[in-house]
């Protein structure tokens, strides 16, 4: 667990980033470095994009899997890297 923290607060210190929260496959909030309101909504809202995204991926070729994701608005950048067991959602601010 000092890995994953440590990892966790070299990503946070990098410049523009907002907040890291680590979920689960279930959509579960693991570890998150954001208030609890906006790590859940994260988690959840997140958490069904990725299950459809990867849905859509497998949909179109049954070999391939969901490898990252990122979403961009005018206000924040939303990096996401999903695995088997957890997926890791990065909230960062484009313009910084």
């Amino acid at each position: 667990m000092a890995e994953v923290n440590a990892t966790l607060k070299r990503i946070q210190s990098q410049k523009g980033v907002q907040g890291a929260i680590i979920v689960s496959s279930e959509g579960i909030p693991i570890k998150n470095m954001l208030d609890n309101s906006s790590t859940v909504q994260y988690a959840g809202l997140i958490h069904q994009l990725v299950v459809k995204a990867r849905s859509t991926i497998r949909d179109l070729d049954p070999k391939n899997d969901l490898m990252f994701l990122r979403v961009r608005s005018k206000k924040n950048q939303i990096m996401i890297t999903p695995d088997k067991d957890y997926f890791l959602i990065i909230i960062q601010n484009p313009s910084d």
